[in-house]
């Protein structure tokens, strides 16, 4: 179930509440009993754990694949003769 944060118009006051999906937003002030209190739009949270795809493909040796492309490349340059410049870079 996820949480939800309120916050009320009249008084201030902020609260945390856990609820259903399906289930109507609250509307009754817990602290004051305004009828002003109003879901928030807040950013989801949470922790990526264990050997998944992050840690398996992008977590290790990514930093040393693009070097290696370059060095091959450099070779290949120096083997053809032309520098670099010619179109079959």
């Amino acid at each position: 179930m996820p949480i939800y944060a309120y916050r009320c118009t009249n008084c201030g006051a902020e609260k945390e509440h856990l609820q259903k999906m399906s289930d109507a937003p609250l509307t009754v002030c817990p602290a004051c009993g305004a009828e002003a209190y109003a879901k928030q739009l807040t950013a989801a949270g949470f922790q990526l754990k264990g050997s998944g795809w992050y840690a398996t493909d992008f977590k290790s040796g990514s930093k040393a694949t693009p070097a290696k492309a370059e060095s091959t490349a450099s070779a290949g340059a120096s083997d053809a003769g032309c520098g670099g410049g010619c179109a079959c870079h």
